[in-house]
């Protein structure tokens, strides 16, 4: 099992919501936004702007005080996280819905989280969810100053840790597109939690994407999973909701690879900007180690539709990590029209072969299992397992020779 970057799973408690309960009420404005029926004024402090919320029983104060010098004078201060149950934060353009249990954000696919096609990576998409977590507890008035921790689990050095998560992608988002992102989270077993999300599209309710995950806690110095203490349960479960985003059949295992496995990308290592707050790889860099072991050519004829990943350990600076991946042969996709693609461009048989084409064009498995591992001078140890399923894309830029 690994750290997430985000350990982020906690929402405020009941409360009126601005915004309907109907999950495909997407347009309301968010330009109009009101903190407990007062408008939010900008006022200058020493040249600053300083946005003040005139809240009547002080859920939402000022973003902080001002030293002589025109700067915040601690980190606290400059964070400003919330003490009490917020109900809307106009600067993540977030709010509080599912009758003051869930979350619910407005955000816009920016240019840099776009790939060549125009449409959101699966990178900024794992990066919506775990952000839209976070923000989730930050509004709850439950965060301590520990990453996502609330006030209970920094008592007791606890943090959470993701176990497992599944992503389908129905379809992607594209560049300068308007999302609303849904977040909430449930019970899972008598020490776990459950967070899931609906990404969606502001304009007509589309969605776009369907996750759940699974989290546990761990000691912050042992490393060790922990059971929940109870003063912990008595902050975080009255704001379950037993909804699910995806209807998981998890009955079947993800097998582990070994180095037989017919791709693989060795001897990768973390860039210091891989790492998180709590100094370990952050789990999307884990996703992207993953699809770099896909080959190029079916990278770029398909799309990912659905991964599951199984957490097994975390992942520091100074690791080594391998990169397996294998096929389900058990699940070709008959791509009886893509030589259909090379019309029109005058390849050579010995250009075809020298692609890999010659025998393997025509058929591709759309799943695959995948491995992440550190390699060590006893044993590898294992850091995640995933599957991916995967389409074809409705329209594929041919290859240069």
């Amino acid at each position: 099992m690994a750290s997430l970057s985000s350990h982020a799973l906690l929402y405020p408690p009941k409360c009126s919501s601005t915004r309907e309960n109907d999950p495909t009420n997407h347009k309301q404005k968010m330009n109009s936004i009101k903190i407990n029926g007062s408008s939010v004024t900008t006022t200058k402090v020493d040249g600053l702007n300083q946005s003040v919320g005139a809240s009547a029983n002080g859920t939402f104060t000022s973003v902080a005080p001002l030293i002589e010098t025109g700067y915040a004078d601690t980190k606290t201060d400059r964070q400003n996280i919330p003490t009490k149950k917020q109900l809307v934060d106009p600067f993540r353009q977030g709010l509080i819905i599912e009758g003051g249990v869930g979350y619910g954000q407005t955000v816009v696919v920016r240019s840099y989280e776009v790939g060549a096609d125009k449409t959101a990576t699966l990178e900024t998409i794992l990066n919506l969810l775990q952000e839209t977590a976070l923000n989730h507890v930050w509004m709850s008035g439950l965060l301590g100053d520990g990453f996502g921790a609330t006030h209970g689990m920094m008592r007791n050095n606890l943090i959470w840790v993701v176990t497992r998560m599944h992503v389908q992608v129905d379809s992607y988002p594209i560049w300068g597109e308007v999302l609303e992102i849904d977040t909430w989270v449930g019970a899972s077993g008598k020490n776990g939690m459950q967070r899931d999300w609906l990404i969606r599209s502001h304009l007509t309710g589309q969605v776009f994407v369907r996750a759940t995950s699974t989290w546990v806690m761990m000691n912050q110095e042992t490393r060790r999973l922990s059971k929940m203490p109870e003063e912990v349960r008595a902050e975080i479960s009255p704001w379950f909701i037993n909804r699910q985003a995806i209807q998981e059949d998890i009955t079947e295992k993800i097998i582990k690879l070994d180095d037989k496995a017919k791709y693989g990308n060795s001897d990768l290592k973390p860039k210091r900007t891989d790492l998180d707050m709590n100094h370990h790889v952050n789990n999307v860099k884990y996703v992207r180690w993953m699809l770099e072991a896909i080959p190029d050519l079916f990278f770029e004829g398909h799309q990912l539709s659905s991964i599951i990943l199984e957490y097994r350990r975390e992942c520091g600076s100074s690791d080594i990590v391998q990169s397996l991946c294998e096929p389900d042969e058990g699940a070709i996709h008959e791509e009886e029209n893509d030589m259909n693609l090379l019309r029109g461009f005058s390849l050579t048989p010995q250009i075809l072969g020298g692609h890999g084409l010659l025998g393997s064009f025509d058929k591709w498995p759309l799943r695959y299992t995948h491995l992440l591992q550190m390699k060590g001078e006893s044993k590898n140890e294992e850091i995640v397992r995933g599957r991916t399923t995967w389409r074809k894309k409705l329209s594929t830029k041919p290859f240069s020779t």
